[in-house]
């Protein structure tokens, strides 16, 4: 099986081909067009700024590539909100995989201890509905960082809560995303890892 990692200007790349090596998955690290389409899976992790980040992908035309991938893709941080419609950070219009809006984390008057931003750490998901999930993961923790976030829509697939309830994943046919960082959540991170690769 060929697992490709897309090569792009975003952090966290290094992190989630660590995780696959833990699992004894050995993946390629390209930009090549050719070795993307070809690979049996493709991960588009992320770390960054939205409007920045898609300049990049659509000055090397990765935008339209991913769009058109017909194998399983798996988005993470913001390869999910890169895959959303629209992000408020620098007013981006994103890839539009999924319909749902990407907007700002604002914290609630009085509560700044509770509501800091980003929502930096462990948090549950639930109300778990793809595939990428078995059952023992309802609930459990994962790990975050982010400023933004996906409300909900016909693609959510699990939640989380945090100042609001958000998408914690997102589906949409052969497009999965989550929010969380899979590769920094521990065991339930790399059982959820293991779900996209036997897909």
């Amino acid at each position: 099986m060929k697992i490709v990692i897309i090569k792009y200007n975003a952090g966290n790349i290094e992190s989630v081909n660590n995780a696959l090596n833990r699992l004894g998955v050995n993946a390629e690290i390209t930009a090549d067009h050719e070795k993307i389409r070809n690979a049996d899976k493709v991960i588009f992790p992320g770390v960054g700024e939205a409007s920045t980040t898609m300049e990049y992908l659509r000055k090397y035309k990765l935008d339209k590539l991913i769009v058109s991938l017909k194998q399983p893709v798996l988005g993470i941080c913001l390869g999910l909100q890169l895959m959303c419609s629209h992000s408020e950070e620098g007013d981006t219009k994103c890839l539009g995989i999924f319909d749902e809006k990407v907007k700002r984390f604002i914290p609630k008057s009085g509560e700044e201890f509770i509501t800091k931003v980003p929502h930096m750490g462990w948090n549950t998901i639930l109300n778990l509905k793809s595939s990428l999930f078995t059952q023992e993961i309802e609930n459990q923790y994962v790990y975050f960082v982010h400023s933004f976030f996906a409300g909900f829509g016909e693609h959510t697939v699990a939640t989380c809560n945090y100042i609001l309830p958000f998408s914690a994943a997102l589906q949409k046919d052969n497009f999965y995303a989550t929010q969380f960082h899979p590769e920094k959540s521990g065991s339930v991170g790399a059982k959820i890892l293991e779900n996209f690769i036997n897909l």
